[in-house]
Order: C-alpha cells, then sequence, then structure tokens
C-alpha cells in the first residue's frame, strides 16, 4: 500500500548528512510489515547513533481527511510522560525544593494521620508505595475526589516490598514537584522545563496553532479516538510530542553534557536503580536491563504481568549509580496511539516509535530490538 512509504528526515545539527541507505534499508524491513501486520495507519520512527539523529516517516497522521505523517506531526506518548515527570521530579530535588526520601505529607498536609500520607515519594516514583491501581475507580473525577481517594487508601503490602504498576503514584508525585516550584505541573513544564531541554513541539496543552499537527489516533474498527483527560493525567499520560523532539529527549538522557548543570544533575539522577524485580532495575520511572540483553528479557520486562500483576522487589541498598551498561526503556500507550523509547548509554544508540494506533508491546519491543540490534553492530 503506497502510504507504507517512509520519509527520511536528519533533525539535528550534527546529522547534516541524509541516513546512510542501509540504515533506511534496515528500519523499512523492521517498520513495513509491522504496520501491515498490525493495521497501523501512521508511524515516526527516530534513530540517535553517537549523537546524530534521524527520523523515518511512514503512512498517514489522518485517513480522514487523508494527511500524510511529517516531521511536525504530533502524537500522544501516554505513559512516557511519566518520565518527563520524573525529570521535573528530579529537577526539583537537585534544587532542594523537595527530597525523594520524605513523606507524601510532609508536602501534603490534608493527608497527615493516612496511610498514604505516610508513603515516600520515591515509592511514587517507583511504583512500590503498596498497592495502588493501575488507573482512579470511575467516581474519581478531578483534583479533589483524587485527594479524597489518597485519604481513604488503604495499603495491600509493605511499602516498598511490591511494585504495582500505576498512574497514580506518578501522577501525585507531578503534582507534588509542581506545588514545591512554585506552579502548576502544566505550567511548569511548559514554560520551564521543555524550554530548558530545547524541546519546541512538545506540550501538555496543544496551542490552537498547532492543532493542525495533531494526529488523529485510531482504535478497533478504524474507528478514531484521542486521550480523554483524566484527574493527574497531565502528569501520568498527558504529553503530546513530534519523534524527533522525543529522540532529542532520549539523546540528552544518553548524554545530557549540553544541559544546564541543574538540569543535567538531575536527568542523571533519574536512572539510579532503586529496586530490583528479577532481572529488571526500577529507575525513577526509567526501567533497565543490563547491557548486553536478549530480546527475551526485553519482552519479560515489558510483559503484561508486569504492567497488572503485583511483583515482588528488592530494595537496592545502597541505590544503584546510573549505569552506561544497561537498556533503559519506556512505554506508552493511550487508546489510540502507541509508543515505546530505549536506547544503550554505553553504545550511543536510542531508538522512539510513535505510532497512531495502540499496537501490541510486545511488536513494539520486537522492532525497537531488531533495529537497536543492528544498529549496535
Amino acid at each position: 500500500m503506497a502510504w507504507f512509504a517512509a520519509a527520511c528526515m536528519p533533525v539535528a545539527a550534527a546529522a547534516a548528512a541524509p541516513a546512510h541507505p542501509a540504515l533506511r534499508s534496515t528500519v523499512d524491513a523492521v517498520v513495513t510489515p509491522l504496520m501491515a501486520r498490525d493495521r497501523i495507519p501512521g508511524m515516526a520512527v527516530g534513530i540517535t547513533i553517537d549523537g546524530r539523529a534521524y527520523v523515518f516517516d511512514y503512512g498517514v497522521a489522518s485517513e480522514q481527511p487523508r494527511v500524510a505523517v511529517r516531521q511536525r506531526t504530533l502524537f500522544e506518548i501516554g505513559s512516557i510522560t511519566k518520565t518527563f515527570t520524573a525529570t521535573l521530579v528530579s529537577w526539583a530535588q537537585v534544587q532542594h525544593r523537595l527530597a525523594l526520601g520524605d513523606a507524601v505529607a510532609t508536602y501534603l498536609p490534608a493527608l497527615r494521620g493516612t496511610p498514604f500520607g505516610n508513603v515516600s515519594l520515591l515509592s511514587l516514583g517507583t511504583h512500590t508505595p503498596g498497592g495502588l491501581p493501575l488507573q482512579f475507580p470511575a467516581a474519581v473525577t478531578n483534583e479533589a475526589s483524587a485527594m479524597r481517594y489518597f485519604a481513604h487508601w488503604k495499603p495491600t503490602y509493605a511499602m516498598g516490598t511490591y511494585r504495582t504498576y500505576s498512574n497514580l503514584g506518578i501522577g501525585v508525585l507531578g503534582l507534588i514537584a509542581a506545588t514545591r516550584m512554585g506552579g502548576d505541573f502544566a505550567s511548569l513544564v511548559q514554560q520551564r522545563l521543555l524550554p530548558q531541554l530545547g524541546l519546541r513541539h512538545t506540550f501538555v496543552t496543544i496551542p490552537e496553532s498547532e492543532r493542525a499537527w495533531y494526529a488523529q489516533g485510531y482504535r478497533t474498527g478504524n474507528r478514531p479516538i484521542r486521550m480523554t483527560p483524566g484527574p493527574l493525567g497531565d502528569e501520568a499520560y498527558g504529553i503530546r510530542t513530534t519523534a524527533s523532539d522525543l529522540l532529542r529527549f532520549v539523546q540528552e538522557n544518553i548524554d545530557p553534557s549540553g544541559l544546564p548543570r541543574a538540569l543535567r544533575r538531575a536527568i542523571v539522577a533519574t536512572h539510579t536503580g532503586y529496586f530490583r524485580a528479577g532481572a529488571m532495575t526500577q529507575d525513577l520511572i526509567w526501567e533497565q536491563l543490563p547491557y548486553p540483553v536478549t530480546r527475551a528479557a526485553v519482552l519479560d520486562e515489558n510483559s503484561p504481568r508486569m504492567l497488572f500483576d503485583p511483583v515482588r522487589v528488592r530494595a537496592l541498598v545502597p541505590p544503584q549509580p546510573p549505569a552506561q551498561r544497561a537498556w533503559l526503556n519506556k512505554t506508552g500507550s493511550t487508546n489510540g496511539f502507541g509508543a515505546y523509547v530505549a536506547f544503550v548509554p554505553s553504545q550511543r544508540i536510542g531508538i522512539v516509535l510513535l505510532a497512531n494506533r495502540d499496537f501490541p508491546i510486545a511488536d513494539r519491543v520486537t522492532a525497537a530490538y531488531a533495529i537497536l540490534r543492528a544498529l549496535a553492530r
């Protein structure tokens, strides 16, 4: 089908030359059959190799009207948003606005005397507070009802013993960080964090001037859908961005040396390992595996059990310093979009996959692994 044709565009100053034909061939060979198999209308794939960044655009951002995916196309990235929230939280800690070892009630006095008030900020950023669900119950519709939910929450496990993946923990952690930095989350990210990162086409709230670039998401039956706002959703899954901007963020995680000192320290700190779940090390939102790594290990680390089931963890005491020889990754999904990022600092390689369909995570991991393995060779 003609709309599987790809366009390659270098997106960083270091990548002045067109992509080598072998690179484009490698990406095409993986992405074209993936899109056909999973019926993905459009994708953008970002590759970084030793500081050079390339974006390959495929298919359509919208089927009606028919609009091709382009460099400025905005995709929902779902839970990859959490890595930006973790960066904001870490930045706040570097500036002595909060400490991850503190309890929630230190910053939200209304929760003093409750089990949730005793939860540490670190446990919120590592999914280990004691058994938060993935989503809020349907009765929670705004921040006020979210605070009532937390006031009545009862832990299922001792803090720091089980990992239960949740939007709730990082949501309230982002709320606390924003409050400590003197603003609301969306404004702080949009006006302070993203400009410091050099990201010009990344948004919590898409301005009217950019809405024409917002891809249409699709679900089963090719029904169009976009993200529905929810309580603390901005902090957990609310960012929309381009492949080139997200790839720049990946590059800054690989090598943050070009960033201001405080932000550089903050990004490096998000790679600190706090808990071990099997082969996986849980950082501040980022998840890592020792490198070199097998495809089976990456698939297992991103399997449904890690998303939906309680997983026993072991605290790393002291925490594990940021590792260069590691595979760091994060998935992100909304009802109409699927995304994945992975990078290996020691190899100076990384990948961004953005699609306007929520296609299987195993397929994302398999595709990214195949491409990065080829690059590492």
